[in-house]
């Protein structure tokens, strides 16, 4: 999945997520998505966890992030 992005494409999506990753564990979970983006509609969530979260453990990673947001290069 990343070895399809350029280098500046990859490290601006890592930034966004280590911003959202507000306890910088490596992880976002909905608590960080709603910290962030507080007018996040809670079906936008429910939305997010079907589509992004593939391994389904309530949280999103570095790749699950990249995957969901980096295939609009």
């Amino acid at each position: 999945m990343t070895q399809d992005l350029s280098h500046e494409r990859f490290e601006t999506l890592k930034r966004e997520f280590e911003a959202i990753d507000g306890d910088g564990d490596g992880f976002i979970t909905e608590a960080e998505l709603r910290s962030y983006f507080p007018d996040l509609p809670p079906e936008a969530l429910g939305a997010l966890d079907r589509v992004a979260d593939v391994d389904a453990d309530g949280r999103f990673s570095l790749e699950e992030f990249i995957r969901l947001t980096g295939a609009r290069d």
